[in-house]
């Protein structure tokens, strides 16, 4: 089973978490990370993200990223959106 922690970060504290499940294994993972995403997304009333290079790099590394205000379009009211597989 694919899972997926998104939480939401501001002034260092968790302010709000969820866990996106899949488990449909006909889905690239990358389909996958994506899907998950977009339920987190949903799940906290937020856009999608934009994924910079330095967040690709990261997240290939350790399987977790950061998106900062730098990656929203619209102004946010929270320091960091953070994203980590936990399960494959």
């Amino acid at each position: 089973m694919f899972r997926m922690w998104g939480k939401v970060w501001k002034d260092n504290h968790l302010i709000m978490d969820h866990v996106a499940v899949n488990s449909d294994y006909s889905m690239s993972r990358t389909a996958m990370v994506f899907q998950a995403l977009e339920e987190i997304c949903h799940k906290f009333d937020l856009e999608q993200p934009i994924w910079l290079e330095s967040n690709i790099k990261v997240f290939q590394r350790r399987d977790r990223t950061r998106f900062s205000a730098d990656n929203f379009i619209e102004t946010i009211d929270f320091d960091w959106l953070e994203i980590h597989v936990i399960e494959e």
